[in-house]
């Protein structure tokens, strides 16, 4: 893609607003589109996000909207950071004003509920016509919007798409590399948050660096255990979308999954922390999926059984940590050769997970 391009980043969060910002910034048309009327009003007029970015100043070449139609009517490209549970729904909105060569680009980090789809599949299923994509890494918002040194993972077979993305929003701090593993940039993106409730847990404990050093490799295999059965290639696992992002989202206090598994460290209840945090933890809802998902297809997944005793059947946190140490002994690296992913995938390199 030459030249500036049109662009619409559907999602007010703090990750939306910081990836619309770099887009501004980069001389594109870019429009940042909410649903509340007041947040879109001040990011006009003030150039901040208070509500999510208090402490940054927006570039003034971002217009926000409340106007889903006219945000991405005429679109080149259309990013979609709204929660997993809105995906569906606005993509089903918006598909009548998208042009048939619109390229469109997940960072929803989650698995939508009851289908057990990943954000990648519920945008084809929506969007036939446009061009679907993936991004995920290891980007706290805040880190990126001060300006530090970050980088992300675009994930499609199309090597187009993957250097238009690229193009689109590189800077001197934000650099973009590319993947041909959509399933496994995404797995690795949703399980995270999984494991950094755990770790927040942990951190409430005060729990050794010997136990951390543990914990954050048997998530990792965990992980790539799950995301193999889905379709995806382990090796992806030891890239910026895996093991960057795991480590990131499970040692920083900015992590909200965190935040959530640091207040039940403490003993807080759940409802109350949900409704402290403000913003949606995906952590919690992809939880459960996963479980269900693993139980069905008889996937060894400790850690995932662990956390959910302790937030849905609210089991002592002393008495799961106990269980999952008398547990069985596995391998420590389950994955020494690169898998080839085709081999799981059908001949349009997209796998089944439903």
């Amino acid at each position: 893609m030459s030249g500036n391009a049109r662009v619409a980043v559907l999602g007010g969060g703090s990750f939306g607003t910081v990836i619309a910002n770099i887009l501004a910034g980069n001389q594109h048309d870019t429009t940042l589109w909410l649903r509340n009327a007041d947040d879109a009003e001040e990011i006009n007029t003030q150039h901040c996000n208070s509500r999510y970015l208090p402490d940054f100043r927006l570039d003034e070449r971002l217009i926000a909207s409340t106007d889903l139609r006219q945000s991405v009517s005429n679109c080149d490209v259309v990013f979609v950071a709204v929660p997993s549970s809105s995906s569906r729904q606005l993509a089903n909105t918006m598909q009548q004003w998208l042009t048939p060569d619109t390229l469109v680009v997940s960072m929803t980090k989650g698995i939508e509920s009851g289908s057990y789809k990943l954000m990648s599949q519920v945008l084809a299923e929506e969007l036939p016509q446009a061009k679907i994509a993936v991004m995920s890494g290891p980007n706290l918002a805040k880190e990126v919007a001060a300006g530090q040194m970050t980088g992300t993972v675009i994930a499609s077979a199309d090597k187009d798409v993957q250097q238009t993305v690229q193009s689109l929003l590189k800077s001197p701090n934000f650099r973009v590399y590319a993947n041909p593993d959509v399933f496994g940039v995404e797995l690795g993106g949703a399980l995270k948050n999984i494991y950094a409730i755990v770790a927040g847990i942990g951190g409430a404990m005060n729990l050794g660096q010997n136990t951390i050093g543990m914990l954050l490799t048997r998530s990792l295999a965990e992980m790539s255990r799950f995301a193999v059965h889905m379709g995806a290639n382990p090796m992806t696992f030891l890239g910026l979308s895996g093991v960057g992002d795991l480590i990131v989202t499970c040692m920083s206090p900015l992590s909200r999954n965190y935040q959530l598994g640091y207040q039940i460290g403490l003993g807080k209840s759940l409802d109350v922390i949900v409704a402290e945090l403000g913003q949606v933890a995906e952590g919690l809802n992809t939880l459960q999926m996963v479980k269900q998902m693993a139980d069905d297809r008889a996937i060894y997944m400790p850690l995932v059984g662990g956390l959910y005793a302790i937030l849905i059947e609210h089991k002592e946190v002393g008495a799961v940590i106990s269980r999952l140490m008398s547990g069985e002994q596995t391998s420590d690296v389950e994955f020494l050769q690169a898998t080839d992913v085709s081999t799981a995938t059908g001949t349009d390199g997209h796998a089944d997970v439903s």
